[in-house]
Order: structure tokens, then C-alpha cells, then sequence
């Protein structure tokens, strides 16, 4: 891999990681289309989250300092939340990497299909957001709930952040609730998934380009520094349906230009 498209990934995973547009997705398109092979598999693209982390530490460090303050009643409902992620995603990356890295058709309709999925589920947010009159504060219950749908969300083409706020929208969580706790989930999950790809890339001997890493982690640490304040101005106004169509018409382009074009 190329610096600058390490770079130009770094941008794609900055920029989409915390918009409900799915970065893992956005990352599998453009690795197809830029025939770019990421020798270390899904390494590449957790580092890339791993660059993210830091806006997010940036922007929310009262927050995270309040984790640790008695009660501890959010950090036991962030640990609950963190759970079914983790569970899932050590359970079924392996299977995760072969069906939607596969390379062919298959792949490319299965994300698609992803694409789609965020896109129906995030015109469903806005309207039950739109009904949502009595907001509710968080809970063990809201948080179980928003654990399990980011655990669906390790699926490529499942945004985190959509599918994370969609399930917070269901609990009626004030806007602002939602929001900074489905940032804060996104910490122990990238995390811990950096972790097991990690050891898993010492294991096997993988070969990983250091120097595209590097430029492409603090490349997406900028970036997501910009988006993470455009989607917090996206989850208070509630309006996703430009959302929904930009990826209804990236899923017609993912498989379209693997059917015609072969890439």
C-alpha cells in the first residue's frame, strides 16, 4: 500500500466512522476500487478506528472523566453496553473478513444489502424521533438494548453510530443522551477489537505496512475530529434521510461496479 492511499483511507474511515454511513463499509468499497491490499486484513481498518478514538477523547473528556466518578452508575451501563460487540466480533470476525472481503459479487451484494439496511434503519430513527415527545434518561435497559444492536453493527455496511443511535431512538433517550453515549460506546469496542487483531496479526506473522499505518491512523484522527461534531449537529436536529439516500446510491454503485467493471 501507497502512503497517499493510506492517507486517502485514513480520510474515508475519519470522516464516515462517526457519520451514520458506516466506515467499514466505506472502507471495503474503497480498498476494492483503489485495488488496494491491506496485507494485515482487518487490522488495517481497526487502526484506522484506533485513530478515531482520539477526537473522540477530545471532544468528550468530561465525560469520560465523569466514568469514574461515584456512582459509577454510566460505566456499569457502558460495560453491559460493550458486551454483545465484543461477544460477536470475537466470535464471528474470521467469518465477518471472509464474506465481505471474499473480493466477488457475493461481497459486493452483501454489503450493499448492509448499505441499505443502515439507510431503512436510520428513516426509521427520524421518524420515531419526530413522535419521541417525553425523552426518557438512560438505563440499564437502554443501554442492554443499544449493546445488542452495536454487536449486529460489527457486520460491514451497519453503521455504529446509526444503528447505535436507531436503537436509542427506540429507548426515547433525549437527543444529547444518545448521542454522547453511543460515542462513548464506540471506546472499549474499538478497543478491545484492537486488541484481538492485534495479538491475532503477531500470531500468524503478519506483515503490516508500518509507515501507511501511521500516516493513514493520524490521518483519520483529524478527519474524525470534523465529523464528529457534524454528527452530533445530525443526531440533535434528528434529520437522517440525506443519509439514507447517499447510501441507498453508494450500495447501486458498490455492486454495479463489480458487476461491470469487476471492482
Amino acid at each position: 500500500m501507497r502512503i497517499w492511499q493510506a492517507i486517502l483511507l485514513g480520510a474515508v474511515q475519519g470522516l464516515t466512522e462517526f457519520l451514520p454511513v458506516s466506515s467499514s463499509g466505506h472502507l471495503l468499497v474503497m480498498e476494492r476500487w483503489l485495488g488496494v491490499n491491506t496485507n494485515g486484513g482487518l487490522f488495517f481498518d481497526i487502526a484506522l478506528h484506533v485513530g478515531t478514538l482520539v477526537p473522540v477523547c477530545i471532544v468528550f473528556f468530561k465525560s469520560i472523566k465523569g466514568l469514574f466518578k461515584k456512582p459509577f452508575g454510566k460505566l456499569l451501563y457502558l460495560f453491559v453496553a460493550s458486551l454483545p460487540a465484543a461477544a460477536i466480533g470475537f466470535l464471528f470476525q474470521d467469518e465477518i473478513e471472509v464474506l465481505y472481503k471474499g473480493g466477488g459479487v457475493l461481497s459486493a451484494v452483501l454489503l450493499a444489502v448492509s448499505f441499505v439496511f443502515t439507510a431503512a434503519e436510520l428513516i426509521l430513527a427520524e421518524k420515531i424521533s419526530e413522535k419521541n415527545k417525553n425523552a426518557l434518561p438512560l438505563s440499564l435497559k437502554s443501554s442492554i438494548i443499544m449493546g445488542v444492536f452495536q454487536g449486529f453493527a460489527v457486520i460491514p455496511g451497519l453503521s455504529r453510530s446509526g444503528t447505535v443511535i436507531t436503537g436509542g431512538t427506540l429507548c426515547k433517550l433525549d437527543r444529547d443522551t444518545n448521542a454522547e453515549f453511543a460515542f462513548l460506546m464506540s471506546i472499549p469496542v474499538i478497543l478491545g477489537a484492537t486488541a484481538i487483531s492485534g495479538a491475532k496479526a503477531v500470531t500468524e506473522g503478519v506483515n503490516i505496512d508500518v509507515l501507511p499505518v501511521i500516516f493513514g491512523v493520524v490521518t483519520a484522527a483529524v478527519t474524525g475530529y470534523i465529523a464528529v461534531n457534524a454528527t452530533l449537529k445530525a443526531v440533535k436536529s434528528a434529520k437522517y434521510k440525506g443519509f439514507s439516500i447517499y447510501l441507498i446510491m453508494l450500495a447501486a454503485a458498490s455492486v454495479l461496479t463489480k458487476v461491470i467493471f469487476g471492482v
